[in-house]
């Protein structure tokens, strides 16, 4: 096998092996990736902060707002995709002429 090959099957294997590692347990209680906004609801709380207004609508669920986040990003990445693939192409099309 060539080297490139060796450092391609390396690449997969840690990339697999990763989110094992991650997700085994280690760190808090709440999980490794608890993240901020647990941390940092409390901490708000202590300033004494009030929002200045309330959501328009809330999602019924959290699978439905985690369904509209998971469409809001599909829809991003579509855009960016597109725009990278149209220049892209642009570009091969000058060399060509």
């Amino acid at each position: 096998m060539e080297k490139k090959h060796i450092l391609m099957l390396l690449a997969v294997a840690v990339i697999a092996v990763t989110p094992l590692v991650l997700y085994s347990g280690l760190g808090e209680d709440e999980g490794y990736f608890a993240g901020a906004d647990s941390n940092a609801g409390p901490v708000i709380e202590e300033t004494g902060y009030q929002p200045w207004f309330e959501p328009i609508w809330e999602p019924p669920s959290g699978e439905i707002e985690s369904l509209l986040f998971a469409l809001q990003a599909a829809i991003g990445a579509f855009i960016i995709g597109y725009f990278l693939g149209y220049y892209k192409n642009k570009k091969r099309k000058d060399y060509q002429e």
